[in-house]
């Protein structure tokens, strides 16, 4: 490992690109948790998307979500694009599909910095940018019977 310019005397993660993954399964915040931990990071911030039980005055009833074949790809270049604008020492996503229930754990992502407000920062990106970019559906169906696709997580 290099040190790196922004605080000397540390060392660049090899690749802080820790874990992505898209899985069918249930998801584990100790597991992503303990993906981002590193000795030089000060900070460390973690964000828990769950499955609500309301969603645009509508009480949900299920919830499905599905991706595109390319959305493992478009994870890891969101992520990557989140290290290169960050001071990042250990990133991970993950992300689940299939059908799902309310309060169950729907997407976890962490990241961990030298400091605090760029950890705050990178891993608000990193959630903002996974959900706006990677191609992941969310299907609602409504207690009233009605139901509605939505375009990206």
């Amino acid at each position: 490992m290099a040190p790196t310019h922004d605080h000397p005397g540390e060392q660049a993660a090899i690749d802080p690109v820790r874990l992505l993954a898209i899985r069918d399964t249930p998801l584990s915040v100790d597991e992503i948790f303990r993906a981002v931990g590193d000795d030089a990071a000060g900070g460390t911030v973690l964000f828990v998307g769950t499955v609500r039980n309301h969603d645009g005055g509508q009480d949900v009833g299920a919830l499905g979500y599905s991706c595109h074949p390319s959305a493992q790809d478009e994870m890891r270049r969101v992520a990557e694009k989140v290290v290169a604008e960050f001071p990042v020492r250990a990133l991970a996503a993950v992300h689940r599909v299939g059908d799902l229930r309310v309060g169950d754990l729907a997407v976890v992502v962490a990241v961990s910095c030298p400091h605090r407000a760029e950890a705050f920062e990178a891993c608000r990106k990193l959630i903002d940018d996974l959900k706006r970019e990677v191609p992941i559906w969310k299907h609602q169906r409504f207690s009233d019977g009605t139901e509605e696709w939505v375009g990206a997580c």
